[in-house]
């Protein structure tokens, strides 16, 4: 009885002490837990809409350390680095026994450490308490840590912690990091040497660093891929293909799209470690890379701005705010998508979709280019010269000024803004000055950004979308025209000729270029995508022989081509839209008259037949006895020109001053020419 009673004694106070020492080390571990509620600060990251990376941020310390989520990693990968580092991770609860007992035997057995026994839960507690000391006090310490952050963390967290904070040389810190710095690409769908190499780095990263030390580094990932085939991981063939690959031997820099859109968002959003946009990555490269090309081939000074926004949804895709950032010379700092300048011919497809809404024109309705007055204002073509007599599809599509003025006149310059406004754009006028005619031809301020949300109204059958980079629940859609005037504009503006050597795609488009050369604008679109153009100095300045058509527009087919977005077909007819020969035109919409056409104003003088003279003999050729062919003179009169012989028209509607006439026979004949403001000269010549 004396032996058990002393024998309950002593469990009793063997469990008294192992409760209170239980206790104690909780009461420690509350008292110092292990820092896990402020890790070190992770680089910011801005990503596509489809969660692939833009743009990091350096953290504030000056390294790179991308977050991790294990769902992003190979699985391929994870299991490599547990083989290799920690076998029995998924077992043990923070120290690994067994590791232990196998380090301190080889250390007895060979006088020197040949394994540690650090798993990762010890590693992640080093990197989160980094010391410069090592040794059993520290392992001690480790240890300790450990066991309180497996009681604190699920197994994919450390992983995930570990993963994030791991060294792999220089300034990098964490997988991700190491494998867009080293590989160029996030760590999913590696190649077995690419992660064994990740695996082998974190143990010794700056001796084993690629770009210094790359002999030292292939030997490191050999020896991991060495260790999976002992481990069953890997088969030997495969290995032996993994140690054949190369080792990169220079660091890449990290992805760093849309540097404009980019800054803005960490600006904007302080606090986020982890921002989205609606770009997309693919579009996005495709697109910066076509305006470095291009302000190279245009000259110094020179930048490029381009936007591509989805029309149907109003979420930009694409967005270069300049050819390049860090470009003094360009001013490459500078948002040009945001800086209002003038439009030039831009706005001119939205004058001829308010004139078809009115049933003013058709495609096919004649209307005049030619000099003239709006009450002071004296629009000139581009090229100086005009064309008299042309249809609207023609006038448009050669963005002749006079015409689209004759159209703005009619449809009100108050009414064309207030649409604007509609669509949720404001252009920007000199203060204390109404909406004008001068609008037509650029005579406003309006951002690329302004014109490609315009635009959308036009690839979207008439409702325009708010452009946004950020992303939203729903568009934000607002009627601005009606869908039959919209496929009008679309059906023209996709039969402009391409420029010279441009991809072969079918958009249609329009191009611009402001008062005295200062901007170059190319907008195109196809039956879903808007894309934007503008080239020009940041400062404003002229520059000789920039034009939208030459400068612009093949931008604007390689920014399409390049972008990668596939190209959509615009789209049908709607209901009560159709092209019409102009013989099957109401006389109403044969030509186009407005006030300043039932004016007496007629700047050019009437016609006058001055050769042949009026009762001019002809003589007949005297071999054959039959007549000459007589050269035909004129002055004055407003092209183009009608020549009739006898009252019946002479072949062709000329707009020289100058024809050729042969006469049927001998006797009178009289010629007449009709001009195109309906004046008639006439002469008679007699043939003998």
């Amino acid at each position: 009885m004396r032996l058990l009673r002393k024998l309950t004694i002593g469990l009793g106070l063997a469990a008294g002490l192992t409760i209170g020492a239980w206790q104690s080390l909780l009461a420690l571990d509350r008292a110092y837990p292990p820092p896990l509620d402020q890790p070190p600060a992770v680089s910011r990251e801005v990503i596509d809409r489809n969660g692939a990376l833009l743009r990091a941020f350096a953290a504030p310390d000056g390294r790179w350390r991308l977050t991790v989520d294990l769902d992003t990693i190979d699985p391929a990968l994870i299991d490599m680095l547990v083989t290799y580092e920690d076998r029995r991770f998924w077992d043990h609860h923070g120290v690994d026994p067994f590791a232990v007992l196998r380090a301190a035997g080889q250390l007895v057995t060979h006088g020197r450490i040949v394994s540690g026994g650090s798993t990762i839960t010890m590693q992640l507690a080093r990197l989160l308490e980094p010391r410069e000391e090592r040794s059993m006090g520290a392992k001690l310490r480790q240890a300790l840590r450990a066991l309180q952050i497996e009681r604190r963390l699920s197994k994919r967290e450390i992983l995930e912690r570990y993963l994030t904070l791991a060294p792999y040389g220089g300034n990098l810190e964490g997988v991700r990091s190491a494998s867009l710095a080293w590989f160029g690409r996030e760590p999913r769908g590696l190649g077995v040497g690419e992660q064994a190499l990740l695996v082998a780095l974190p143990q010794s990263p700056e001796s084993r660093r690629p770009d210094r030390h790359h002999d030292r580094a292939v030997a490191a990932r050999d020896r991991v891929l060495a260790r999976m085939v002992e481990a069953g991981l890997l088969e030997a063939p495969e290995a032996a293909r993994a140690k054949g690959d190369l080792v990169p031997s220079r660091r890449r820099a990290l992805p760093a799209l849309a540097a404009h859109a980019t800054h803005c968002m960490q600006r904007d959003t302080p606090d986020a470690t982890r921002m989205q946009l609606t770009l997309d990555a693919g579009v996005q490269s495709g697109l910066e890379a076509v305006a470095r090309e291009a302000a190279v081939r245009l000259g110094p000074k020179l930048s490029v701005a381009m936007i591509m926004a989805d029309a149907g949804t109003g979420e930009i895709i694409g967005d270069v705010g300049s050819a390049a950032f860090f470009d003094n010379q360009r001013a490459g700092w500078i948002d040009m998508t945001r800086v209002p300048r003038s439009p030039g011919s831009t706005l001119k497809p939205f004058i001829y979709a308010l004139a078809f809404e009115e049933g003013l024109v058709a495609q096919e309705t004649i209307i005049e280019d030619r000099p003239a007055d709006f009450a002071g204002y004296r629009p000139k073509n581009f090229d100086m010269h005009y064309q008299g007599d042309v249809p609207v599809r023609q006038a448009l599509q050669m963005s002749l000024n006079v015409p689209a003025i004759r159209l703005l006149d009619a449809v009100g310059p108050a009414r064309l803004v207030g649409r604007f406004r509609q669509a949720g754009v404001s252009v920007q006028l000199p203060r204390g000055e109404k909406p004008g005619l001068a609008i037509g031809l650029g005579g406003a301020g309006l951002t690329l950004r302004d014109l490609v949300q315009l635009y959308t109204a036009l690839a979207n059958r008439g409702r325009a979308a708010v452009l946004t980079e950020v992303p939203q629940d729903s568009p934000i859609l607002t009627g601005m025209m009606e869908p039959q005037a919209v496929w009008q504009i679309g059906d023209m503006l996709s039969g402009v000729m391409p420029p010279e050597g441009a991809p072969d795609l079918r958009l249609a488009y329009k191009t611009g270029t402001s008062y005295g050369h200062r901007d170059a604008w190319s907008i195109g679109y196809d039956g879903r995508h808007v894309l934007g153009v503008w080239v020009g100095r940041a400062d404003g300045g002229s520059v000789p022989g920039l034009s939208g058509f030459a400068s612009a527009a093949p931008i604007l087919f390689e920014g399409f081509k390049r972008s990668g977005v596939g190209q959509i077909q615009l789209p049908p007819a709607p209901a009560g839209a159709l092209r019409q020969n102009r013989a099957d035109l109401p006389v109403t919409l044969r030509r186009f008259t407005s006030a300043l056409d039932t004016t007496p104003k007629v700047s050019e003088a009437a016609p006058q037949i001055i050769f042949p003279p009026e009762g001019a003999r002809m003589a007949l050729d005297a071999a054959s006895g039959e007549p000459l062919a007589l050269s035909l003179k004129l002055q004055g009169g407003r092209a183009p020109f009608r020549w009739l012989a006898n009252g019946k028209p002479l072949e062709g509607i000329v707009r020289r001053r100058t024809a050729s006439w042969t006469p049927d026979g001998a006797g009178f004949s009289t010629l007449t020419v009709i001009d195109a403001a309906g004046r008639a000269a006439s002469v008679n010549v007699f043939a003998e």
